[in-house]
């Protein structure tokens, strides 16, 4: 299978990461993290105007057609530059506005998200919930024409930066999608800061007015396969960010002497460092594979987004503890990007299911008891 990037987006990569190489440096990013807002509306205005949010928008609603191979060489350049804007927030929003909507609002969401005007994000946790997505006790109540909704929403990624909110919640016991507006009444949210950086919050819905969707695909499977399409962007992002701590490593390992040489020069370290390569090669690979199988039979979708959230988890705990090994203590410290690269893989790992959570999805799908047969 050929997984090379068109060239079409290989210019597109290129041109998104000399924008952040020089816009968006380490030193800006720590900026706007420390910034009272948490992210940057110049930085948004600008992904706007190079397309990226436009990108995963169908033609139709004046965006890209974007696929989850074209989503790959966004989220990989994000990752690398560890960017703190609510992108996957709101490209995860648009996704499930594509699977869910068929309204002429739904339509209104879209082609204003295309444009940069508005953000959005999916509100997939509960609390005590784990990693169950479908443990929902967020109750939704048909009121007149339209719904009201009570229950909570935790750890809602840039849940405070978006402008409306995708939020899954129980309407006579099934499973179904709702529009909630960030202005809406009675809505209490309460923004914070993750370690890694990026914000999230908390969203407390006491008869909140909401619009539910109505496309074929609105319930529980629609749920299960926006997850899904989360997990491929995270997983892209989780690459860049290895690729950007293997880079640091072996730079910082060419500078850091021991016994009057540099580090780099330890076959031991050598070794160490290759296997840090091949972690990330193999994680790369079942992303890649993952992309592919996105739009295709939902268990062969499940088994490869499964597949490559544990690689890329696996990946990203060895990768960055060895990172930090090599670094010595700089590499705990917040004057160097390795620090906060490993903070955010960490959260990668954790977000939509960790190593073991995929590992007993992925056991339980169809035919593995039986693949070996």
């Amino acid at each position: 299978m050929n997984f090379n990037f068109t060239d079409e987006q290989q210019q597109f990569a290129d041109a998104l990461r000399r924008y952040l190489d020089k816009q968006y440096g380490f030193e800006a990013r720590q900026a706007i993290v420390r910034s009272q807002a948490g992210v940057s509306g110049e930085h948004w205005s600008a992904f706007a105007e190079l397309g990226l949010t436009a990108l995963p928008v169908p033609g139709a609603q004046g965006g890209f057609d974007g696929g989850t191979v074209d989503m790959l060489v966004v989220m990989q350049e994000l990752g690398r530059a560890i960017v703190v804007e609510p992108y996957w927030s709101t490209a995860v929003g648009i996704e499930a506005l594509k699977l869910s909507g068929a309204s002429d609002d739904d339509t209104s969401l879209l082609e204003r998200a295309a444009l940069g005007e508005i953000k959005l994000a999916v509100a997939f946790h509960e609390p005590d919930a784990r990693y169950d997505l479908f443990s929902i006790d967020t109750q939704a109540t048909q009121q007149g024409h339209g719904f009201t909704l009570n229950g909570t929403k935790s750890v809602v990624l840039h849940g405070a930066q978006a402008d409306h909110w995708i939020v899954p919640a129980r309407l006579d016991g099934e499973i179904r999608l709702f529009v909630v507006a960030r202005d809406a009444t009675k809505t209490q949210v309460t923004d914070y800061r993750t370690i890694d950086g990026q914000r999230a919050a908390t969203l407390v819905f006491d008869g909140t007015p909401a619009r539910k969707l109505n496309g074929r695909h609105a319930g529980a499977a629609a749920l299960e396969h926006i997850a899904d399409y989360g997990i491929v962007l995270l997983c892209a992002e989780a690459i860049g960010a290895l690729d950007a701590l293997n880079h640091a490593t072996v730079e910082y390992t060419k500078t850091r002497q021991q016994f009057g040489v540099p580090i780099a020069r330890f076959q031991a370290l050598q070794h160490r460092m290759v296997e840090m390569l091949i972690h990330t090669e193999q994680a790369r690979s079942a992303t890649y594979l993952a992309a592919v199988r996105y739009g295709g039979d939902a268990d062969e979708r499940r088994r490869a987004v499964s597949a490559a959230k544990v690689r890329v988890g696996q990946a990203a705990r060895f990768v960055g503890q060895q990172a930090v090994q090599l670094h010595g203590g700089m590499g705990v410290t917040n004057e160097v990007a390795a620090a906060h690269l490993f903070k955010r893989l960490a959260i990668i790992e954790t977000t939509l299911g960790d190593v073991d959570h995929h590992l007993a999805r992925f056991a339980a799908l169809p035919g593995f008891a039986t693949a070996d047969a």
